[in-house]
């Protein structure tokens, strides 16, 4: 008897334990089921290489998202990401839509708004530098300073520059909406813009009075240097006494065209400097032995940035003219375009530029010689003609009258 009950024990015992066993089976594999289906990972492993994830990344993707999955626009963003990751808001990529654009606008026209834009304090800042004169974006009301915050109703928050330039361009007789923030008034405004043909005014001349030449540069692109040639020859055939070169609110462009204006304006010698990763160095000079020698003005603001300040520090550590406005932008960097083989390319920082006393000026800027914030223009300052005659330009012109 005590055998029997022992034996009921012990087969009573095992069916429990099976039971046990097979219940915590049922439930581990029904947690590996969700598992699955949920795109969860089982089990933890190195990948490969960043196209091993990215393939199975893709995967999940594919087979979870709720919506449909662009594909091309995701190797885009993915593409766009992976330059981002550098840090560096100068270094961007381009896809090939987006680069034609940017050749074409470098080359002196587009269709558009006809406003130069930049970051700011930070890459979540996106300013205005300054709308080209007699642009729909001039015409619109925008202005210097003014921050964009929606394109389209959609917040340029985590765009970069390139990505916001694109959406601001446009077909001809379309329609833009931008919402900006003015600091100077703290107005929040929206404005319609209608896109049109930009031909980019580089350059804008006039004589002055007492026979002072005025050129003001709107940016280094392609066309300028033979612009500006042609106003030079212009104001000097009109026998000036002296020259203001203005580029406030200049964003730069190429260097090869600052340099070959620099050439015009600098005698022999050191133009800008160059370094790259590696240490080595090129150099920019004049080789010009009869440059312009008159007394000579450079105005800068804090929109003034890259190649603006390469001219204006090289007119400065030359002593060859005055610089007059405010603390300049600080971009004391050089970027170089590398097509891809689609078309596509990535704009790449390779270099820092110096001016010629050696200074870098990325983050800092160039302190003009005679310090002068620019005050608001008085009733009845705007000319039919010519420049608006502020507190600068006017200084500018008394330290030419005082150096004939």
């Amino acid at each position: 008897m005590r055998r029997n009950t022992g034996f009921l024990k012990g087969f009573i015992a095992g069916v429990l334990t099976l039971a046990l066993l097979f219940s915590v089976y049922m439930g581990v594999k029904g947690l590996l089921e969700v598992a699955y289906r949920s795109g969860l990972p089982l089990t933890s492993r190195e990948y490969r290489d960043v196209g091993d994830k990215m393939r199975e990344l893709g995967r999940v993707l594919e087979e979870h998202y709720l919506e449909e999955v662009e594909v091309q626009a995701m190797e885009e963003e993915a593409l766009r990401g992976f330059v981002a990751g550098l840090g560096d808001p100068y270094t961007t990529y381009f896809s090939q839509e987006e680069y034609s654009s940017f050749l074409e606008k470098m080359e002196g026209s587009y269709e558009g708004i006809g406003v130069v834009i930049s970051y700011g304090e930070s890459e979540e800042e996106i300013l205005v530098v300054a709308p080209f004169p007699g642009t729909p974006g001039a015409m619109a009301g925008i202005q210097p300073g003014d921050r964009i915050m929606e394109v389209d109703k959609e917040p340029v928050s985590g765009m970069s520059l390139d990505m916001i330039v694109e959406r601001i361009k446009g077909e001809k007789g379309t329609q833009v909406s931008l919402t900006l923030y003015r600091k100077r008034t703290e107005e929040t405004l929206e404005v319609q813009v209608t896109r049109d043909v930009i031909d980019v005014p580089t350059i804008d001349h006039a004589m002055l009075e007492d026979q002072i030449g005025y050129i003001q540069i709107a940016g280094f692109e392609e066309n300028t240097y033979d612009q500006f040639k042609e106003a030079l020859e212009d104001l000097e055939g009109q026998g000036i006494k002296g020259l203001v070169v203005d580029l406030r609110n200049n964003p730069g462009g190429f260097m090869h065209i600052v340099a070959a204006i620099g050439n015009e304006l600098v005698p022999e010698g050191m133009i800008v400097y160059t370094e790259d990763k590696n240490g080595e160095r090129s150099e920019l000079k004049s080789d010009n032995k009869t440059p312009f020698d008159k007394p000579l003005v450079v105005l800068v603001n804090e929109y003034s940035a890259s190649a603006s300040e390469i001219l204006a520090g090289a007119v400065k550590d030359r002593g060859v003219g005055t610089v007059v406005g405010v603390q300049t932008f600080g971009k004391g960097l050089v970027q170089r375009n590398f097509e891809l083989g689609d078309g596509s390319a990535v704009k790449v920082t390779i270099a820092k530029y110096y001016t010629p006393n050696g200074s870098y000026i990325n983050g800092v800027g160039i302190a003009p010689d005679v310090v002068l914030p620019l005050e608001e223009a008085p009733e009845g300052a705007e000319q039919a003609e010519g420049p608006v005659m502020d507190n600068q330009l006017q200084k500018a012109v008394e330290i030419i009258r005082s150096q004939q």
